[in-house]
């Protein structure tokens, strides 16, 4: 399985890229791949720091797909914001992040690492407690996620 990140500059480049070349791209990869799922969120606020889409000091990646009742969504982003984020950013060895939104109440949390085993520490010290205090069961419907680690020589 293979995670390939894009962030564009702004909705307009995106819009202009799939109608000028990305058909023209796609049909030279023919038979690359199989079972492409494609998702466009829109960025909502960054998780520690100013978010840079640059991945040379981040050895791992770790990609977390909610899709959120739609009455608990705005209680979810709360929560992100003013439980999860600052639990993160308080982790030694998080680099930085963000929190994007996609259509029928979907979120993306997209965090940074220098490494898998400071990614361990925090999640093995901290994602029960956090979790009960943000109320996540009774605001997500579904989660699901992966841990990427980087290949230096895929980054552009």
């Amino acid at each position: 399985m293979a995670h390939i990140f894009a962030f564009w500059e702004s909705r307009a480049f995106y819009d202009s890229f799939m109608a000028r070349s990305h058909d023209r791209l796609a049909s030279a990869q023919v038979g690359t791949f199989k079972d492409a799922q494609v998702k466009l969120f829109d960025h909502r606020f960054d998780v520690k720091t100013g978010f840079e889409p640059r991945f040379t000091d981040a050895d791992l990646v770790r990609v977390a797909l909610c899709r959120v009742h739609e009455e608990r969504a705005e209680h979810f982003t709360l929560m992100q914001e003013k439980v999860w984020n600052p639990a993160m950013a308080g982790s030694p060895g998080m680099l930085r992040g963000l929190f994007g939104e996609a259509p029928e109440h979907e979120f993306m949390v997209l965090s940074m690492w220098h490494s898998a085993a400071e990614h361990g520490k925090y999640r093995t010290e901290r994602v029960e407690r956090l979790a009960l205090r943000a109320q996540i069961e009774a605001d997500v419907v579904s989660l699901t996620g992966d841990i990427v680690q980087l290949e230096p020589s895929w980054t552009v």
